[in-house]
C-alpha cells in the first residue's frame, strides 16, 4: 500500500513512573501528539495512505467533514497546505470563539464550510464534492477521521512499530488502549494483532457513540481489508465514560486530567484522549484490568481545549496552590 511520509515517526513510548507505581502497573504511553506540531495525532498516520492516494489519482483538491475544533481536519488542512492542495473543509457547528483546531484551518489556508450539527455529514460532503468538480476539480474526499480501508492502514503499520519498541524496550504490552472516535484507529491495531497471531487486549474507550455502533463501524472497515476473518468477539470498545457528550468535559472530569499534567507533565486532550485514559484508570481502580504491562497511545488534541475549559482549569489550579512562600 503506497504512502508519503509526512510524520514524525516512530513515534516514542514513555513510562508513566508515579501512576505505574501508584496501580502496581506497567503503564507506558505511546506519544503520538508528537506526529508533528500543525499534524499533531494520530490523524496524520491515516493521511499518510489517503493523501498518497490521492496524489496517485493526481487529484488537486481534497474534501473532508468533521466537528468544528476537528483533530483531522486541522491535520488534514496542514497537510494540503504543505503539499500545494487546495483544501475544504465541512465542519459542523457554529463558532462560539475563534480559536484552537478552528483558528489553525484558516490559517493553513483550508476553505471552511459550516453546517448544522443535524445535517448528514457525508450528503453535504458529496454536495460540496460535486459542486467543485463541476467547477474542473479533481475531488478526493475523506470520510470523518479518514476512517476508511486506505485510512486504517496507518495504525495497521504503527501496531508493527510498537512491536519493533517492544523488542528495544524489552517488553511485551498485554494491552494497548487508545480513545475511538470514529473507529479506524482501533481497526488498524485490532488488525495488525490479529494478523501477526498475537493476543494482545485492543480495549478501546468511546468518546462520542456506543460500542454496537463502534464495534460494527469497525466490522464494515475490517470486511474492506480482509473479508475472511469469521470471528470479531474480541473486539472490545468501552463506551461507559462519554461523560455528558462528545467534547463536553464535566470538571471532575477536568481535575483528573489536572491531577495526570500536573504528575507525570503530560497535557491530555477533554474531548479524545483525557476522557479514555480516564476510563482506562477508572477501569484499573475498579479492579477490570488484569493486565499489567498497559500501551495507552496519545492520539494528540493539545489544540482542542476551549476557553471555557482552560478557565475551569484556572479555578482548579488555584484552588490547589497556595501563595505562601
Amino acid at each position: 500500500m503506497d504512502k508519503i511520509n509526512l510524520a514524525n515517526l516512530p513515534t516514542e513510548i514513555i513510562k508513566l513512573e508515579k501512576l505505574s507505581k501508584k496501580y502496581n502497573k506497567n503503564i507506558y504511553l505511546k506519544r503520538d501528539d508528537f506526529t508533528g506540531t500543525e499534524t499533531s495525532g494520530n490523524k496524520v498516520r491515516k493521511l499518510e495512505y489517503s493523501i498518497a492516494e490521492a496524489l496517485n489519482n493526481k487529484c488537486n483538491c481534497i474534501v473532508t467533514v468533521g466537528a468544528l475544533q476537528s483533530n483531522h481536519c486541522r491535520a488534514t488542512a496542514a497537510v494540503c497546505a504543505r503539499l500545494g492542495l487546495e483544501c475544504h473543509l465541512v465542519l459542523t457547528g457554529s463558532i462560539k470563539d475563534f480559536e484552537g483546531n478552528l483558528f489553525l484551518d484558516y490559517i493553513l489556508g483550508a476553505n471552511i464550510h459550516f453546517v448544522s450539527e443535524d445535517s448528514s455529514v457525508d450528503e453535504e460532503l458529496e454536495k460540496i464534492a460535486r459542486k467543485l468538480t463541476e467547477k474542473g476539480k479533481k475531488v478526493y474526499k475523506i470520510p470523518v477521521g479518514a476512517s476508511n480501508t486506505i485510512g486504517t492502514y496507518g495504525y495497521i503499520n504503527t501496531y508493527n512499530e510498537i512491536l519493533e519498541q517492544e523488542n528495544k524496550l524489552n517488553i511485551n504490552f498485554d494491552l494497548i488502549s487508545i480513545p475511538v472516535g470514529s473507529g479506524g484507529t482501533y481497526a488498524g491495531l485490532w488488525y495488525g494483532n490479529y494478523k501477526t497471531g498475537n493476543k494482545k487486549k485492543i480495549l478501546g474507550f468511546s468518546v462520542n457513540n456506543s460500542k454496537e455502533e463502534f464495534k460494527e463501524k469497525i466490522i464494515d472497515i475490517l470486511n474492506t481489508i480482509d473479508n475472511e476473518i469469521k470471528i470479531y468477539d474480541t473486539i472490545n470498545i468501552n463506551d461507559s465514560y462519554i461523560g455528558e457528550g462528545y467534547a463536553v468535559a464535566t470538571r471532575e472530569e477536568l481535575e483528573f486530567y489536572y491531577d495526570i499534567a500536573s504528575e507525570e507533565g503530560v497535557v491530555f486532550d477533554p474531548c479524545y484522549t483525557g476522557k479514555a485514559f480516564r476510563g482506562l484508570i477508572k477501569e484499573i481502580e475498579k479492579g477490570n484490568i488484569k493486565e499489567d504491562n498497559i500501551l495507552f497511545i496519545h492520539t494528540g488534541g493539545l489544540m482542542g481545549w476551549t476557553k471555557e475549559q482552560r478557565s475551569i482549569i484556572y479555578e482548579i489550579a488555584k484552588g490547589r496552590k497556595s501563595n505562601e512562600i
